[in-house]
């Protein structure tokens, strides 16, 4: 049955108005078409006009699929300029890369055998572009050892397994079960690669932290899941719809992890920086205690010294009054009374130059 619903209101009277008169040129045209009563006529023009509805919606919701899955298929460009800058590839692995470019060409081949798949194939010929770039760079700068492994991946899987589905295709398989054949490859190997947001999603709960899940992949999961999502429920395609309605369902569930683990990861944090900040304070203390205890020690020594430099020694002035008495035993009554005439004076001289001094 055909919604009549959708003739209502001033754009579907419109639209309805339009294609009647298209329709009654066509039928002045068209000899078998005369015998069409009214009613059949109507229901005709309500079934075209929703069809053109249904494809121009499918297509705005196709191009916002499109739109979000290049974003999502240009995220490694930061860790390749990571890659090229320092000129190695780390600790990441190849494998995603390689297997993500199998996926958007294998999905392109089915947008081309689909009559109406040119989004499909614009989204996942950009992506194939992508991943052909993110491959050859992780091949000139991986390591030799992991370099010819993932060279005879890509031999297996991007040249071998790719080139033998286009070939058994095109020349074995006929008619539409070239497109079914295809479509159950591409939605088979989708989700093989949904595993990689379930490893995540373990990590998560196991460790109880949102570090190992990035937001913004999950966030771009949940949206592409959804929109292509309702592309396939619009164009009426299982093969696209039943993995990315899985991609959603996962997306939804990771975004609900996320909430649930950030508030206690960040609570972890902020705990794990309280005890680094006591455990700081508490080294800081031990240094300025040793700091101390060491300045302390070095005062008492530097006191001990100066007691020892403090003791009395023999000084110049003992030694003179001990010059004076052998001076004195020697010397004759006159002498002795001029002499000690001097040493007053001398007394005298000394001892005002030491109150001058205090």
């Amino acid at each position: 049955m055909i919604d009549s619903g959708f003739g209502k209101g001033k754009k579907g009277k419109k639209i309805i108005q339009h294609y009647k008169r298209v329709y009654l040129v066509a039928k002045r045209a068209t000899p078998h078409l005369k015998g069409v009563s009214d009613q059949q006529s109507h229901s005709i023009l309500l079934l075209l006009a929703s069809s053109i509805h249904m494809a121009s919606l499918s297509f705005i919701v196709g191009i916002i699929g499109n739109i979000i899955s290049i974003l999502v298929f240009t995220s490694p460009i930061g860790t390749f300029r990571r890659v090229v800058k320092k000129k190695s590839t780390e600790s990441f692995k190849g494998l995603p890369y390689i297997c993500t470019l199998l996926s958007t060409s294998l999905w392109s081949f089915y947008g081309l055998l689909k009559p109406g798949g040119l989004l499909i194939v614009t989204v996942n010929g950009t992506g194939a572009v992508l991943q052909f770039i993110y491959v050859t760079l992780f091949l000139i700068y991986a390591p030799k050892d992991t370099k010819v492994k993932l060279m005879k991946l890509v031999a297996l899987l991007n040249v071998g397994c790719l080139g033998l589905v286009i070939a058994v295709t095109l020349l074995a398989i006929h008619g539409s079960l070239r497109l079914t054949v295809v479509g159950f490859l591409c939605a088979g190997l989708t989700l093989g690669m949904y595993a990689s947001p379930l490893v995540a999603m373990r990590m998560v709960i196991r460790t109880k932290s949102v570090d190992y899940m990035p937001f913004s992949l999950s966030f771009f999961l949940f949206l592409n899941g959804g929109v292509w999502s309702v592309y396939a429920v619009l164009v009426k395609d299982l093969f696209i719809g039943v993995p990315n309605a899985i991609g959603f369902v996962l997306g939804s569930a990771q975004l609900i992890l996320y909430a649930v683990y950030r508030r206690k990861s960040a609570s972890q944090k902020s705990t794990e920086a309280k005890e680094e900040e006591g455990s700081a304070h508490l080294v800081r203390g031990n240094v300025e205690m040793s700091e101390y205890e060491d300045s302390s020690e070095f005062k008492t020594k530097n006191r001990s010294l100066n007691k020892g430099m403090s003791l009395p020694k023999s000084s110049v002035a003992r030694q003179h009054s001990f010059t004076k008495i052998l001076k004195t035993l020697s010397l004759s009554p006159y002498k002795l009374h001029h002499s000690s005439l001097a040493d007053d004076d001398e007394d005298d001289v000394e001892k005002g130059t030491t109150h001058s001094h205090h």
